[in-house]
């Protein structure tokens, strides 16, 4: 698959790429040339061990539809 570089120097990384390599809208990543010319691209954080955000598997999951009255009631402890 190929994609086209923007007059900025921007691409577009295909989806079945950003998929495997889980990556999400803002999610930091690093460039490099290997021996053979090739680029590679991976997740920052991947290779260094480092533990997942704890609250990333919860982000962008609510499914519930409150009502901004409903849910203040709720907070306030009004009946």
């Amino acid at each position: 698959m190929s994609t086209t570089l923007t007059s900025k120097g921007q691409v577009t990384i295909p989806k079945h790429i950003r998929d495997a390599l889980n990556l999400l809208p803002g999610c930091p990543v690093d460039f490099a040339v290997n021996t053979e010319g090739d680029v590679v691209i991976h997740k920052v954080g991947a290779r260094t061990g480092r533990k997942p955000d704890r609250f990333e598997a919860a982000r962008g999951r609510a499914d519930v539809k409150w009502r901004t009255n409903d849910l203040m009631a709720l907070l306030r402890g009004e009946d």
